[in-house]
C-alpha cells in the first residue's frame, strides 16, 4: 500500500474536503472481468481487393486491425437483424 500524502500547503478548502472526505471500498470488477472474451471460429473469407483496400485504409486510420474492423461490422450487422 502505498504512503499516504500529506499536503500541508493546499488551499483551505482543498484541505477542508480532503478532511472529509471518506475512503470507500474499490467497486470496480477485476481487469479479467472488465472484457468478456467471446468464442470466435476462425473461417476462411474471400473478399474483393476494394473491399479488403476499404477496411486495411480505414483500420490504419483508426489504428486498429483490419480483421477486427470486419468483425465489429458484421457483430453489428447481426445485433441490428435480431433485435
Amino acid at each position: 500500500m502505498k504512503r499516504k500524502t500529506d499536503y500541508k500547503n493546499a488551499p483551505i478548502e482543498i484541505a477542508e474536503a480532503i478532511e472529509l472526505s471518506e475512503i470507500i471500498d474499490d467497486f470496480l470488477p477485476s481487469p479479467d472481468k472488465l472484457v468478456l472474451k467471446e468464442q470466435s471460429v476462425r473461417i476462411t473469407i474471400n473478399l474483393s481487393l476494394p473491399i479488403v483496400n476499404f477496411f486495411k485504409e480505414n483500420a490504419r486510420k483508426s489504428g486498429i486491425p483490419y480483421q477486427q474492423m470486419i468483425k465489429k461490422i458484421l457483430d453489428k450487422y447481426v445485433e441490428a437483424q435480431t433485435v
